[in-house]
């Protein structure tokens, strides 16, 4: 069999790391006189490692993330409300693997929405799904599902991925509806999924856009506990 075939061989079976690589290894191979082993498990490698990467790129293809922003381009030069201490708990994703929530407070411009995504993005590098939504957009979403009867199949979409990022929350006041439907979701994401959100209100401060102080309470718990 000719090196050719064998190559659209490894692509028919989808082996496309091992193709990939295959010229590179058996060069390797020669050169360095690797027994049948070595050269299995270098090709072996190579197919995890390409499999490894296309999860990560569907990762973060799924997450609508708006940009690829990332930790080591956080700006401390600027006035942020993070200390250093605080982004490396952040960075350590210990809070998401316990699938505790996380709130990010501050005013315009202190760089709330790029560390939301730069976690998301590092998230998704390591091993984990995302999904990014403005609020704004999140309610237009749940508007949307509940005109059109596909509610449910939204609520399960938003409560599936480990994190879910939600982006300017109290940008204008909720409706009831609103309110009871981000309840829930929030609800269903206590158990084992975390849910971020960025805000300049302080969550003494929901209240104020929330409709019903029951709701208010209900939300804040799912931050607070």
């Amino acid at each position: 069999m000719s090196m050719a075939q064998v190559r659209h061989l490894m692509q028919e079976l989808r082996l496309h790391g091992m193709a990939n690589s295959l010229e590179k290894n058996l060069e390797e191979a020669r050169k360095d006189d690797w027994t049948l082993e070595e050269l299995m498990d270098a090709l072996l490698q190579a197919e995890a490692e390409f499999r490894d990467r296309r999860k990560v790129q569907n990762r973060i293809r799924a997450s609508k993330l708006r940009q690829q922003a990332s930790f080591e381009d956080y700006d401390f030069t600027a006035k942020r409300s993070l200390t250093k201490a605080q982004l490396k708990e952040i960075y350590s994703l210990k809070w998401l693997e316990a699938g505790r929530p996380l709130i990010l407070v501050g005013q315009t411009g202190v760089g709330k929405s790029f560390l939301a995504q730069a976690t998301g993005l590092h998230a998704c590098q390591n091993g984990k799904s995302a999904l990014f939504l403005s609020m704004s957009h999140f309610l237009e979403q749940v508007a949307l599902a509940r005109s059109t009867g596909t509610y449910l199949k939204f609520r399960e979409k938003m409560i599936k991925p480990d994190l879910l990022v939600l982006d300017d929350f109290g940008m204008r006041k909720f409706t009831v509806m609103e309110a009871e439907d981000l309840r829930e979701i929030c609800e269903e994401r206590s158990y084992g999924k975390s849910t971020m959100i960025t805000t300049q209100l302080p969550i003494s401060h929901w209240a104020e856009v929330l409709p019903d102080p029951v709701l208010a309470e209900a939300i804040k718990d799912r931050f607070e506990g």
